[in-house]
């Protein structure tokens, strides 16, 4: 940035006395009260970027500052609220305490551009400007940069160096920011962070529509223009209590702008135009771009994960493969979405972890990372790889992830439902029928919400229905540990055109497992005794098998091969255990129906929708199976 520029930077308030709390907003510190205002004095700016355009920020500086201090910063499309100079937010720095306020930074929330406060115009997953981009591209990255230098210029004391964090979609910015870093940036955490929103995060996964999701979401997440503004969209009301019920008398994807939004919500639209993986996603696709991170990285992420469990282990290995001489951080926690500051990370639904996973990372982890590197303060001896394997119940130090030298095991399906090591001796196959009209839901709760705790809900509520194959082991001798993603080939045929495979992967609790919670403290009341946890699942749309760019038809009756790998897993599969794996092919209303014919399912009609049968083979010549690298501690 041309030094002239920034010096003529200058220091703009906003008197506002709008007040509004965004869905994002930190949860209070967990220890009690902290008047946030008795130690800190909050200054709102409007900070010029290289084309003009400002971006509301509002600075936190403490009172009593005796030193030099680092800067910070939190970019959010999610309202950096309240509004106003007398207007304080509950927590500063991640939700869990008042540890990193105790501590002491200069604290900078921003709204990006064209986000309420902000001015500009705003893009969702911002497209990063590719390499000899013309000097006017701009993205976060040149955003946070010039942001850098004004805080850096006018904001004092500091001390020189920032940090950047975020989750979520907060968590995306953490990672675009320090493409091409500004070298003041020392520190980021991107949390959850999104990579791409149509191969494996938030509102599709491999080219599957995440319906409920996507719906809830978008009819929130738009706010009325021209901005800034602070106002936004209210969450959509449902008519019943019931999102199976709402979204299956919804029908066709068309009939949401019909009933509801009337083509008010943009993105929405958007997504119902780009049904293919076109220019429209790849260019929001962060993981190419990751290139001159000079800061020392922490991604974190959840291994149950209802949202982004794609994203954080791909800007974790891009920016391993692109910066091999940058500090690189992975930290792996038995996790739902923020779980790591949004709870105690001792339990999950009815499944408990033993220890409170989510203090140990507060305590240990996320202040001494910052304060290490922006303040010089303490030490912190992270691995490459910090990751807690659940089942087992135990964090390992790892040098790598996926964790090196692991060998690679294939479990296979067989006659009568069982699953084995061994690969089949002879052919066979398993078919099913799949009927649109009654699909097979995805949790039992009768709920609108989707809820985190699905991720390792009990399986028994569909493990007995005719349209779901299910294959599993013996109790097994001895423990078994799988690390890494769970690879899937399935050789299938079907009536239809087209299909959507989902698979999951569970472990089954032996039939003396003893309760460990009362029955009102369970998310669902559901016995222990032979529970079936679902330790990852994963969707795959069938006309994406050889390309997401370029679909193609399934022929009836001829047998095709399908290849996926879902998210990376790390648990232990206990003695007396037995592995099982579940096959389907609706999953709703998680995600939308395949209407089982080869067609842009965005403009389907109600009468698209038919009723296939589709057959997995298991033969010694085609072995449908999972390929898993099993994990042995040092």
């Amino acid at each position: 940035m041309n030094p002239t520029f920034r010096r003529a930077a200058t220091l703009i308030p906003l008197l506002l006395t709008l007040a509004f709390a965004g869905c994002d907003a930190p949860e209070p510190p967990a220890e009690g009260p902290y008047v946030i205002s008795d130690h800190y004095t909050k200054h709102e700016y409007r900070i010029p970027m290289r084309d003009g355009v400002h971006l509301y920020t509002a600075v936190y500086l403490p009172k009593a500052v005796d030193e030099a201090l680092p800067f910070l910063v939190h970019r959010t499309p999610y309202s950096s609220g309240p509004y106003g100079p007398d207007a304080f937010p509950d927590q500063l720095g991640p939700a869990g305490s008042a540890r990193f306020m105790d501590e002491g930074f200069i604290f900078v929330n921003q709204d990006v551009r064209g986000r309420f406060m902000s001015e500009g115009s705003f893009v969702n997953m911002t497209p990063a400007c590719p390499s000899g981009a013309p000097a006017g591209c701009m993205d976060e990255s040149t955003d946070m940069y010039d942001t850098v230098e004004w805080l850096l210029a006018n904001v004092q004391p500091n001390n020189g160096r920032v940090g950047i964090l975020g989750i979520s979609y907060p968590g995306f910015y953490a990672a675009a920011s320090i493409v091409n870093s500004h070298p003041a940036i020392r520190a980021a955490s991107p949390q959850a962070p999104i990579a791409d929103w149509f191969i494996g995060d938030d509102f599709h996964h491999n080219g599957a529509f995440y319906l409920q999701d996507g719906f809830n979401f978008f009819r929130r997440f738009e706010h009325p223009e021209p901005n800034p503004t602070a106002a936004r969209m209210d969450p959509f009301e449902y008519p019943v209590d019931d999102a199976y019920t709402f979204f299956l008398d919804l029908g066709a994807l068309p009939n949401a702008n019909k009933r509801y939004f009337n083509h008010q919500i943009a993105y929405w639209d958007s997504m119902m135009t780009h049904g293919t993986y076109d220019a429209f996603w790849q260019q929001s696709n962060i993981l190419p771009f990751l290139n001159n991170v000079t800061a020392s990285v922490m991604t974190v992420a959840g291994l149950y994960d209802a949202e982004d469990p794609y994203g954080p282990i791909g800007i974790y290995k891009s920016i391993e493969e692109r910066n091999p001489d940058a500090t690189n951080t992975l930290v792996l926690g038995p996790w739902f979405h923020g779980g790591w500051v949004r709870s105690t990370g001792d339990a999950l639904g009815n499944v408990s972890f033993e220890e409170q996973t989510a203090i140990f990372y507060q305590d240990e982890i996320d202040l001494p990372f910052f304060t290490f590197h922006l303040k010089d303060k303490g030490a912190i001896d992270l691995p490459e790889a910090l990751a807690f394997a659940s089942g087992s119940n135990d964090w390992h130090r790892l040098p790598a992830w996926p964790p090196p030298d692991m060998t690679t095991r294939s479990i296979y399906f067989h006659a009568d439902g069982r699953l084995s090591f061994d690969p089949p001796p002879a052919d066979g196959a398993d078919s099913y029928a799949s009927d649109p009209a009654n699909p097979v839901p995805y949790t039992q709760e009768k709920t609108t919400s989707r809820s985190r705790e699905y991720m390792v809900e009990d399986q028994r509520f569909v493990a007995g229905r005719p349209d779901v194959l299910v294959y599993q082991t013996e109790p097994l001798t001895e423990d078994i540990t799988f690390a890494g993603p769970v690879a899937t080939t399935l050789h299938i045929s079907t009536t239809g055109t087209d299909a959507d495979f989902i698979v999951k992967l569970i472990d089954v609790f032996p039939d003396d497992t003893p309760e460990h919670l009362e029955p009102a403290d369970k998310y669902l009341d559901v016995p222990m005794a032979g529970y079936q946890m679902m330790v990852r699942g994963e969707v795959f749309r069938a006309k994406f098998r050889n390309s997401f760019e370029t679909p193609e038809p399934l022929t009836p009756g001829a047998m095709e091969t399908i290849r996926f790998a879902a998210p990376d897993i790390f648990h232990t599969f206990k003695a007396g255990h037995r592995i099982m794996v579940q096959i389907q092919s609706t999953w709703f209303p998680l995600v939308d129906r395949n209407p089982q014919q080869f067609m842009d399912i965005y403009s389907a009609d109600d009468a698209d929708f038919l009723p296939a049968t589709h057959t997995v083979h298991r033969s010694a010549t085609h072995p449908s199976r999972l390929e898993i690298g099993q994990f042995i501690a040092q």
